[in-house]
């Protein structure tokens, strides 16, 4: 295993503590045992509080979400393991800022088991809150069940619409209804070139010959639907695309938001080979791409592969992905001219 660490044992929370003192302006550190990221500001009392919580090996998902516009707390587990119990909640009592809490998570057993304990003790106390769970990956299973999907790189686009639309002051209800509209257009796939190594198992957590691929595999390494040779980029965004299209039905005059996002050790140059394809399969289809992005949104760990996500918007959806946000691992699309 080569790794730049010091212990597997320490690997999260100085990870952590990194983080924190590279943005001293936008993180701090919260909880008896520092697992739970927050943003550093003044409470704006009266505004929706949006948390969230998964497992460490996924940065900038989830901890890097936190800042303006986005999330207000986040718990962060192991690699690849949920939050404690004890970490949620807290995170959850940062997140209260008087006009209760939403939490947006992935749709994973042990983190919706978590949340909803911790939920339940602060809901005892009077706090509302409601929670959104992301269930995008359409390999991970059929329509008919949907609702078992894994929740991917979609949940990025979740914390977005959600952290906008809390900050201009709707209500618990509004604010939750409308990232629950956003996600039922919203599907993603992935497809993996090589594993990555968790710290402390120290060694791949799967093994994938060097000139094979897994189409639909999950940010943990999860089975995908096909193992088989490397195809050409155009290849791959197809079989992707028409993944999604199969699920999620694309017709002319439909606007879009894209994520292309590395799982890690791909790098830019190929998000780009795989875009500048996925764009003209689109234009052709005669539909808007709105929002665009390319980049590490959602990892797992060092694993070469990218993911592609796709969320049909209206007039309401594209306006929250485009309101302002702030934090280290998120820029504005409205470049200057």
């Amino acid at each position: 295993m080569k790794k730049i660490l010091n212990s597997p044992d320490s690997y999260v929370d100085q990870a952590l503590a990194g983080m924190v003192l590279a943005h001293p302006a936008a993180y701090r550190q919260a909880g008896t045992k520092g697992r739970v990221i927050a943003r550093r500001y003044t409470k704006e009392v009266g505004k929706v509080g949006i948390a969230s919580g998964g497992g460490f090996g996924h940065l900038p998902l989830f901890a890097g979400y936190v800042g303006t516009g986005l999330l207000d707390s986040c718990a962060v587990g192991d690699v690849f393991a949920g939050p404690s119990l004890d970490d949620v909640e807290q995170a959850l009592r940062v997140a209260n800022l008087g006009a209760g809490i939403l939490c947006v998570i992935g749709n994973y057993g042990g983190d919706k088991m978590v949340f909803g304990m911790a939920a339940e003790a602060l809901e005892a106390e009077g706090v509302e809150i409601e929670t959104v769970v992301v269930a995008d990956d359409v390999a991970s299973a059929p329509p008919e069940n949907a609702v078992t999907r894994r929740g991917v790189a979609g949940v990025v686009l979740a914390f977005k619409i959600a952290g906008a639309a809390a900050e201009s002051s709707r209500s618990l209800r509004d604010t939750a209804a409308v990232t629950r509209k956003a996600l039922e257009s919203c599907r993603s796939i992935g497809v993996a070139l090589s594993s990555c190594t968790v710290p402390k198992a120290g060694k791949p957590t799967f093994e994938l010959e060097d000139d094979a691929i897994e189409m639909g595999m999950g940010i943990h390494g999860e089975q995908g639907v096909w193992r088989g040779a490397l195809r050409s980029a155009d290849d791959l965004a197809d079989e992707m695309l028409d993944r999604l299209q199969a699920d999620c039905p694309l017709q002319g005059g439909d606007r879009v938001a894209v994520l292309c996002n590395s799982l890690g050790a791909t790098p830019l140059d190929e998000l780009y080979i795989l875009y500048r394809h996925l764009a003209g399969r689109l234009a052709s289809m005669e539909v808007e791409i709105a929002f665009p992005l390319m980049g590490h949104y959602a990892t797992s760990m060092e694993m070469a592969g990218a993911s592609l996500t796709v969320m049909k918007l209206d007039d309401e959806l594209a306006s929250l992905l485009q309101a302002p946000a702030r934090c280290p691992h998120w820029k504005d699309l409205q470049c200057p001219e």
